[in-house]
């Protein structure tokens, strides 16, 4: 899936001009990804896309809490290391997520099949979010995202 992920944001630089999901699992089944990938790759974007911030129930309140700290409950400490829990703190703090785009990001690691989300795929999942949510990204944290470890099959 998270193969999936990165090439539509390496093929569709402007999330826009991604084409429609009937039509993308076509083109994604004749690169020669599997159904299943495509299948769950298409679900977790779908997901993505109902997370739309003017329908956040607590938008507002999150916006005023800005400075306030996040408290994980033990299903997300058990899902996100310290590691991606310690990548997010960063990213807010350097001001590139703010608590709303930080609650979705948790969202969509929490709604993964694996147990535990590494930080090279926590990565990708900032990645997406920041791009179907049209946000431009620095240099340096596009380098960030982008750099993966040995757990992933991409190199820039």
């Amino acid at each position: 899936m998270f193969d999936i992920l990165v090439y539509l944001f390496e093929t569709y630089a402007q999330p826009g001009a991604c084409p429609e999901s009937s039509v993308l699992a076509r083109k994604l089944s004749a690169i020669g990804f599997e159904q299943d990938d495509i299948s769950a790759a298409l679900e977790w974007l779908s997901g993505l896309e109902s997370l739309a911030e003017e329908d956040h129930p607590n938008h507002h309140r999150l916006m005023s809490a800005s400075r306030s700290v996040r408290l994980y409950c033990a299903a997300e400490l058990a899902k996100l290391p310290t590691q991606c829990r310690g990548f997010l703190c960063f990213l807010e703090n350097a001001e590139a997520i703010d608590t709303v785009l930080r609650e979705m990001i948790i969202e969509r690691a929490m709604v993964l099949r694996e147990s535990v989300v590494s930080l090279d795929k926590l990565k990708i999942i900032v990645l997406m979010v920041l791009w179907r949510r049209h946000r431009s990204l620095d240099t340096l944290l596009m380098e960030e995202l982008l750099t993966a470890g040995d757990e992933l099959p991409f190199v820039h």
